[in-house]
């Protein structure tokens, strides 16, 4: 079964999909490891591990590159930031099909002027709402499973308030998205509102340190959110631990312990190790002929 199908099955079952972000397989297998039932490729976290800030600096190659990594790394669904869809309808098109060919099982495309920025800093940019259209109905007549998720992402709400991010979320919605995602909203009040009055299923962006207040998973469910992404924790997380074992190493003279003692056998069973050596074992039984 692809990706994308088990996706819309664990949609379909009625509990609310938790997707943590993720950068790199490290962070993937992390969170296929503490049992959620999807991963989130974070597009700021792809962006500062390649030494970029989440300015829209990179390439669709480079972005499908990371998807594809993260993709073949876990057994649960990725979904996907695929930024503006880096150009007009037809580069959109190919983009979908790019991250579908990966067995990613869903993408999100925004409604931000390229080069885009992320939707918790000041300074963004729209597009027109027939442009935001024309990508999304292009988006959804490229992919060539009618599983791939389509989610259409309006940062409309800091540009031109939120009436406007819900008419937009909506008009995606009737485009042919299958999930609208409306990018920070600024209250309590704001997020429960947008699952009543956008006419689909919704998403919610949580953000530690943006403009969007933190809620708990049990009441953004409560809510009426069908899908939730937390893309920055792991990449904040990464980098205070980063920090916090290179500070004790410059203090001390000493490497820092790993916790509870873990091995360097374990970390790498946690990539596969176990089946790496079974197949060096399986060679080894064969006779020299049948090599």
């Amino acid at each position: 079964m692809r990706m994308s199908s088990r996706l819309r099955q664990r949609l379909a079952d009625g509990e609310m999909v938790v997707a943590p972000g993720a950068y790199d397989a490290i962070g993937a297998r992390a969170i296929e490891h503490s049992g959620f039932p999807a991963v989130y490729m974070t597009g700021g976290g792809t962006s500062i591990a390649r030494g970029y800030p989440d300015y829209g600096l990179l390439s669709m190659s480079e972005m499908i590159e990371n998807a594809a990594v993260l993709a073949r790394s876990v057994s649960v669904p990725l979904i996907a930031d695929a930024d503006t869809g880096y150009g007009n309808e037809l580069n959109v098109a190919r983009t979908v099909r790019e991250f579908e060919n990966r067995d990613v099982a869903a993408i999100h495309l925004e409604d931000q002027v390229s080069p885009k920025r992320c939707g918790h800093l000041e300074g963004k940019e729209l597009v027109p709402l027939e442009e935001f259209l024309v990508k999304v109905r292009a988006a959804v007549s490229a992919r060539r499973s009618p599983d791939f998720l389509i989610i259409a992402r309006t940062d409309a709400r800091t540009v031109v308030g939120f009436d406007e991010a819900i008419r937009r979320a909506n008009a995606a919605l009737k485009s042919g998205a299958d999930m609208a995602f409306v990018e920070a909203a600024l209250s309590v009040g704001e997020l429960a509102e947008i699952p009543k009055r956008v006419a689909g299923p919704c998403l919610l962006n949580l953000v530690a340190g943006g403009k969007t207040p933190l809620v708990s998973m049990a009441d953004a469910q409560a809510m009426g959110y069908r899908l939730t992404i937390l893309p920055a924790m792991l990449p904040m997380a990464a980098v205070h631990a980063f920090d916090a074992a290179l500070s004790e190493l410059a203090n001390t003279g000493m490497s820092p312990s790993p916790p509870s003692g873990v091995t360097v056998a374990e970390t790498f069973a946690r990539f596969g190790s176990e089946e790496w050596d079974s197949m060096r074992v399986d060679l080894d039984k064969q006779p020299m002929q049948q090599r």
